[in-house]
């Protein structure tokens, strides 16, 4: 019984992973390429999600990454989120389709158990945070809840100290 089960949790789950994200425009190094460059500014982060009981599950250990929003990354985001900033964890796309180059232009880190992150030594520009917060309320969950969720955030090479974002999803 055991060895059915298995493959049919995995078809399932196949079943309710999202669909590839469709982006029409094409990925420009060039217009991403401030995302290597040496900055001043830094990015102090909060990545949590408030349960409707009101408990708060934070981003603990999950990667966070540091996007640049160019008009490719605006395009996936909007496909990925689908005009929101949460995607619900049986419906987050695949990077199936994505071009490769995408993810050479991006910088990531790891949440602390608190779901707080930091980027350091950011350039100037406009960006997306993102990262994933997931949890099964109990061990016969097969599926896990929660989901994807990302922030916008503008580095401008002016501010004075770190910029404050909470990435939940609202």
């Amino acid at each position: 019984m055991r060895l059915i089960a298995v493959p049919l949790v995995l078809l399932l789950a196949g079943c309710l992973a999202g669909e590839p994200v469709k982006v029409a425009s094409t990925f420009d190094a060039k217009a991403a390429e401030y995302i290597h460059k040496q900055g001043e500014g830094r990015i102090d982060g909060h990545a949590f999600f408030k349960k409707p009981n009101g408990y708060v599950m934070m981003a603990a250990g999950e990667p966070v990454w540091l996007i640049p929003a160019t008009p490719y990354a605006k395009e996936r985001m909007a496909a990925l989120y689908k005009g929101r900033k949460f995607a619900p964890a049986g419906q987050i796309a695949g990077a199936e389709g994505t071009d490769p180059k995408y993810f050479d232009f991006t910088r990531r880190t790891k949440a602390e158990s608190s779901g707080r992150f930091t980027f350091e030594k950011v350039a100037p520009g406009d960006y997306f945070l993102v990262t994933t917060i997931t949890w099964k309320d109990n061990e016969t969950d097969v599926f896990p809840r929660g989901g994807s969720v990302y922030e916008a955030v503008t580095v401008t090479g002016k501010e004075d100290k770190a910029i404050k974002v909470i990435v939940n999803g609202l």
